[in-house]
């Protein structure tokens, strides 16, 4: 069965101004080293027995800690490169990412080891311009920024 993951795309500066989107850096140890191509836009998989905008807007506020409001732009589904597809919504804001409260997993690390760890799910929140963006974000969600873009025009 495929994996289905959803999620909310905040951004600022759509009317004048720089367009900035926010983007999220995943927390545990196989991506501490990784920058280029690891960032997300907040989201989370879902079952079928869940509405993917619930489920947007549920990941956004567990990986950012803090309960999004406002009127949501759709900006379609994108198939990452693992199968898994992904639903995204833009929402107009504006938030410090010294805020970020992510909630956490446990995992074995170090692999083998029988020690479980605590990791937060999201060790990293920032701003970045389109441009950045593209080249921070997972290469199967640019789709998401160049839909944002298109309501910019």
């Amino acid at each position: 069965m495929t994996k289905k993951s959803a999620g909310l795309l905040m951004y600022r500066g759509l009317t004048g101004g720089e367009l900035e989107v926010l983007l999220v850096h995943p927390g545990g140890p196989y991506w501490a080293k990784k920058d280029e191509g690891a960032w997300s836009i907040p989201k989370g998989e879902y079952t079928d027995n869940e509405d993917a905008r619930d489920a947007a807007i549920r990941e956004f506020e567990e990986e950012l800690g803090f309960a999004p409001s406002g009127d949501l732009i759709e900006l379609g589904q994108a198939k990452l490169a693992s199968g898994k597809i992904v639903s995204a919504w833009a929402l107009a804001g504006d938030w410090d990412p010294a805020n970020l409260r992510s909630n956490t997993f446990k995992m074995e690390w170090p692999p083998k080891s029988g020690v479980m760890t605590e990791f937060p799910e999201v060790d990293g929140a920032a701003w970045f311009d389109i441009d950045t963006a593209r080249v921070k974000i997972n290469s199967g969600q640019i789709p998401f920024l160049d839909t944002l873009m298109s309501h910019a025009r």
